[in-house]
Parts: C-alpha cells; structure tokens; sequence
C-alpha cells in the first residue's frame, strides 16, 4: 500500500487563503444587497434597515399617518447629524401629516387614480429633490449620504429626499496656496460647493460634470469636470476608467486617488497637479484638462500635468509679463538651489578646491579647521537636521510652529558652529537651500527635490561634479519617460513644440498666446482672438 506524504500547510498559504475567503465573503454581502428589494409590508422594510445598519443610536426612524390617507401608515428614516433637521420639520413631516391632499386632475380617469407614490411626488411634497428607489443598496447609500427616506405601507418604492445639511467649513482663503493677486475663495470639503465655486466662473454650457463613486466602504463620491468640446475624448476615457477601475475599500482625500490612477507609481515627481483654488483649477480646465473633484477634501486635481506646470502660479497671469517672466525664473533658480547647492559644496570641498576663489577658499578651510567629518557627513547632518526642525514645526500648533522652527534653526546653527561640528558656510549654504525649497508654489514638486537632494549629495561626495552631471543625467531621462495620462511630462521642451514654449519657461503677453498648448490636443485650440 502506497501512503502519499502530506507536506505541511505553510503559513502564508494560509493567511492568502483567509484574505480570499473574506473576500468572497464581502463580496457576496455586496451582491446579496443589490438583490434585496423592498415588500409591500412597512413593518418588513424597516426591520432590513435595522438589520442592515446595526444597533446605531443615530439612525432615526418616525411613523406617520399620511393626512391625505388616515389609513396609510408610513415612516420616515434619516441619519441624525447628516440631515437639516429644519427641513424634515418644514417640509417633509407638515406636507405628510398636514397638507397631503389628492390631486385634482380633470383629465385623469376617477376609476384608475395615479400610485400613491406618484401623488406624494406630484402634490404631496414641498422639497425639491424627491426619487425613487426599491432596492435596499440604493436606499442605504443615500440614507448613508445624508438624504430622508419615505416608506409608505402596501407601496414597494420607497422616496429619497435631499435634506443634507451636516456642519460644513465655509468658504476661505486657500491655506496651502497663499494668494498675492486674485480671488480669495479657496476650495472646501463639501464636493458640491467645490463644484458651484468652478461654475461661478466658467459659465459655459459646455461644463460637464460626471459623478462617479469610488470605495466599496465609504462610498465617496468623485466629480469629473470638464469642458465638452475641448477636452480630448482620449484623455477623458482614460481618466474615467482608471477611476471607476479603483478597487479599494475607502478613499478618504484626494490623494488616494492621484497614487492609484499616475502612471508611474515609482516616480518622486508627482503627475497630477492638486490645488486648492478654484482660479487656478478653471485655468486649467480653459486648457483643456480634466479636474476631479473629491467629496470631503479641499484638494482637487488635475490632469494630465507637465513638468512646467508645477513652478506656475496664477498669480503670474495676473500681472504683466514682463514681471511673470521675472517671477518664473526666480523660481526656476530656487529650484536649482534646493537641489543642487549642498552637492555643489560637497564637490567643491572636497574635489574641486582648485575651482574655488583663494580668498574664499582659505576662508572655507579655516572654517572647517575644527570639524571633525567629511564634508559629505556634515552636510548630511545639517539637512536631516533641518528636515527635522520643518516637520516639527509643520506638525506643532499654528502659533509655535514657525517660532519653534526659526529660533530653533538658530540656536542649533549657532550652537553647531560654536562647538566646530559644522563650518559657518555650511550654515549659508543650507539657509539658501531650505529659502529654495520654499519657492516653489508646488509643495509636491518641492518635496520631490526635497527627496532626491540627499542620493544628489552622496554622488557629490562619491565623484565630485562628475557624480552631480552623472545624477542629474538620470534625472532628465527618467523626466523624459514619464507620461501624465498620454502626455509627455517634459512638454513643450521634449517633445519641442515652439507654439507652446511661450508659456512654459517664460510667460509671453497674453496677446501672443492666441491657442492653447498644442500638447493636450484640444479639440478647439483657438483661446485668444
């Protein structure tokens, strides 16, 4: 007799089969919601509510007895602290109890009266937003959203009606994005305030907006906008389908879904562009890209994004562009510090003293005279320790935060220099960088260079320049192969395109700039007549 031997089961097999089996498991209960539908009896009804949300203390059932049908028996379900409890009391429970009345329709045949769910729509509500459902999964999602359910005894359709009116944040001035020269309303959590904010400026009927719900379990809503007729169709699909692709238990910001619909999810350097001002977002949306909005944050993307875009401001529109084209390249300059003035000190010290002026170099090297590492180890200190002191100061209370950062940068400066572990130019050269990181109006874009300064410093501290050209070749070839939704990163510098270099590194008067960039394939490229 042949016995066959039994390998034993391993752990992870284990743990894989466990995270499918729950799996399955969800996704049976999402399937068997969709099925379940509502009966006639009302008493039914409100037991699979219970049943489907728990024992929750703020879920609210009310029986009524509608006016119009002393026999009818009804109730009404809403969420507490998700609903305008103003207009329940006004307009849902007065119309129901008081002033329901039978339609008086000459024309309508007395024997076959109209359901009495159509009545209710027609003549029985005062609220402007009334559907209908009869599966529970539409009833639960709405109910979820802040809507007022009606269940009527003997009817098998329920109405959902708009009264949310939770606590919300009024409209501000953006908070990350400082506003110089323009309007100072910025966006907020609500995803249908964000959404009126853009059609307060762009009233074209041509504005399309596109809901779109992602997250098995939060179920948060998302608004594609765009504008028909100049968007590209091909760049519209994509955004659409990478987006209702999203399979993901909840997505709580906007930034769960910029890291799920990139192309390159290995890449520092962010492809879609977020903001928080609705200026800058319409301007965009004039170019023919796509904004997507999301319920619950302030932040909004864009896309596809270039390269250029992301050392832009709205503010450089707003003035002449002579000081437009000024601004830019201040930027581009403090772009190029932040990443590169650490490396260039750590080559120059290290490699290259014969490049350096005698003066300053005999300064230099009686400066670090008493510090005892390597001009790359210095450095290396000096930036994680002011790294430290920025997310400190980000993460303490609005008052001490830019206090704490200052003196402490300072004190540890000073303090540092006075014990010989760092030299004083090191303290000037990491002061102008950290100035350079602040520049850039994009704190994605910042914090990228932020990232790749440090690998930057240690090639400085392995080859010299060498090491610098050599890093910064890799960095423009991986620029150069990244794609934002089909379109090249780098445009309109690789690919060239001459029409739209006037408004990427400088910013031509606005009269020059008579199409939108070629880059993005609008479908009406005229902008300026």
């Amino acid at each position: 007799m042949v016995r066959k031997v039994r390998h034993p089961v391993k752990i992870s097999d284990l743990k894989k089969k466990k995270k499918e089996e729950q799996a399955k498991q969800a996704e049976k209960k999402t399937e068997a919601l969709k099925e379940m539908k509502l009966s006639g009896k009302l008493a039914d009804n409100i037991d699979t509510i219970r049943q489907i949300l728990g024992d929750s203390d703020d879920l609210v059932i009310r029986n009524i007895i509608l006016a119009g049908n002393p026999e009818k028996k009804a109730a009404i379900v809403f969420i507490d602290g998700l609903v305008n409890a103003m207009l329940i009391d006004g307009y849902i429970l007065k119309s129901l109890m008081f002033h329901t009345r039978q339609p008086t329709d000459e024309k309508s045949d007395e024997s076959t009266p109209p359901p009495l769910i159509d009545q209710l729509i027609r003549s029985g509500l005062t609220i402007n937003e009334v559907g209908q459902a009869n599966d529970f999964q539409q009833i639960i999602r709405s109910l979820l959203s802040g809507d007022t359910i009606l269940l009527v005894d003997g009817e098998e359709m329920a109405l959902f009606m708009n009264t949310k009116g939770w606590e919300r944040r009024a409209v501000q001035e953006p908070n990350t994005e400082s506003v110089v020269r323009g309007p100072r309303d910025g966006f907020t959590e609500t995803m249908r305030v964000n959404t009126a904010l853009i059609r307060l400026r762009l009233k074209d009927p041509d504005l399309r907006v596109k809901n779109i719900t992602v997250g098995k379990r939060t179920n948060t809503d998302i608004a594609i906008i765009y504008i028909d007729g100049i968007v590209d169709p091909k760049v519209l699909e994509a955004v659409v389908n990478r987006i209702q692709s999203i399979d993901i238990d909840g997505a709580l910001e906007s930034g769960y879904l910029e890291q799920l619909i990139e192309d390159n999810h290995w890449s520092p350097f962010p492809q879609i562009q977020n903001t928080e001002r609705p200026d800058k977002a319409v301007a965009n949306l004039l170019e023919g890209k796509v904004v997507i909005v999301t319920d619950g944050t302030p932040f909004v993307l864009i896309a596809p994004a270039v390269f250029s875009q992301f050392y832009h401001s709205p503010e450089d529109y707003y003035e002449r562009f002579g000081i437009g084209t000024f601004i830019r390249f201040i930027r581009l300059i403090s772009m190029a510090m932040a990443l590169l003035l650490p490396s260039l000190y750590i080559a120059f010290t290290s490699f290259h003293p014969e490049m350096i002026p005698s003066k300053l170099a005999i300064a230099m090297m009686a400066g670090r005279a008493t510090v005892p590492f390597p001009a790359v180890v210095e450095a290396m200190l000096m930036e994680i320790a002011v790294e430290i002191l920025r997310e400190a100061s980000v993460r303490l209370p609005g008052p001490i935060g830019p206090t704490i950062g200052i003196v402490g940068a300072l004190i540890i400066g000073e303090s540092a220099v006075s014990a010989g572990i760092i030299s004083p130019i090191l303290v000037i050269i990491v002061g102008l960088t950290t100035l350079g990181s602040f520049a850039t109006p994009s704190y994605s874009a910042a914090i990228a260079l932020r990232m790749l300064r440090f690998p930057m410093m240690l090639a400085a501290g392995t080859l010299g320049l060498l090491g610098i050209m050599l890093f910064l070749i890799v960095i423009i070839i991986h620029l150069s192969s990244l794609k934002s939704f089909g379109v090249p990163y780098m445009a309109p510098i690789s690919p060239s395109r001459t029409s739209d270099l006037k408004d990427a590194l400088i910013r031509a008067p606005l009269f020059w700039m008579r199409s939108r960039p070629k880059i993005m394939k609008p479908r009406d490229d005229k902008r300026v007549g």
